[in-house]
């Protein structure tokens, strides 16, 4: 932990060598995900409800979904990055190196600039939480943090999967954009509203709904069972075949020879 607290430190100390363009890129990550919000705002005016759910409701669930793809892109992104780190031979040096290889490929970039779609969900939930009509009591509190932490965490896991898929194909493969920034897209909504099939691949396939359809159920009240209240911990299980196809990818890997 001290160590990536260190790479941290390094890393802020590089982007604010240019303060400016930290700062505009940060800027124009809060203005896009606003434009996204905006396309919410219109929806919603004028069919007033999505699937049972107020604009409020909405706002909770985006607001949740981006605040995890910020974690997971801020933390993970040299994940995305990684069919390059693969190609010029940067990984073969890691592999010599007394630190996990996870570990150094994370430490080799963090995306501070993505603060601002932070700050874009934090103003969301800051008028969302309150105009929603939700009784937060301490568990419904707990089960919003468990949302959004458990949310980055899967945004990270895809990001893993995406780099384990290099191993195999050297090249990045596209179609992972459908559930990274595709899932960012998607979860502008309840999960629900694209239908039982998707809610369901979404549900045991890519858990996306695990923490963000499901537990916000249980904020409005539809569902009572504490059950819904835990479910963003299940979400967690997708650690697993994320990381065992990361390990079955580093089985096979072949050396650039670089």
């Amino acid at each position: 932990m001290k160590l990536y607290i260190k790479y941290l430190a390094i890393h802020i100390k590089s982007q604010m060598q240019y303060k400016v363009s930290f700062y505009l890129m940060m800027a124009g990550y809060f203005v896009v995900s606003f434009s996204m919000l905006l396309g919410v705002y219109f929806m919603m005016s004028r069919f007033n409800t999505v699937d049972g759910f107020t604009f409020e409701e909405v706002l909770i669930g985006a607001a949740v979904t981006m605040a995890g793809f910020a974690i997971g892109e801020g933390v993970a992104r040299a994940f995305d990055m990684f069919p390059v780190v693969i190609s010029n031979g940067e990984f073969d040096r890691m592999l010599v190196r007394p630190r996990g290889l996870i570990f150094q490929v994370m430490a080799a970039k963090l995306e501070l600039s993505r603060l601002g779609y932070i700050a874009q969900a934090a103003v969301v939930l800051c008028y969302a939480v309150p105009a929603s009509g939700i009784v937060w009591t301490a568990d419904k509190i707990i089960t919003l943090i468990l949302m959004i932490v458990c949310g980055g965490t899967v945004f990270c896991c895809l990001f893993l999967i995406y780099a384990a898929l290099s191993f195999f194909t050297i090249e990045g493969l596209e179609f992972m954009n459908v559930f990274t920034d595709g899932g960012r897209e998607f979860g502008r909504y309840p999960f629900s509203i694209y239908g039982k099939e998707v809610l369901k691949i979404l549900t045991y396939v890519v858990p996306m709904a695990l923490f963000q359809y499901y537990p916000l159920l249980y904020l409005i009240g539809r569902e009572t069972g504490r059950f819904y209240m835990f479910l963003p911990l299940l979400s967690l299980l997708f650690v697993f075949p994320a990381y065992g196809l990361w390990r079955l990818g580093l089985r096979n890997y072949k050396s650039t020879g670089s």
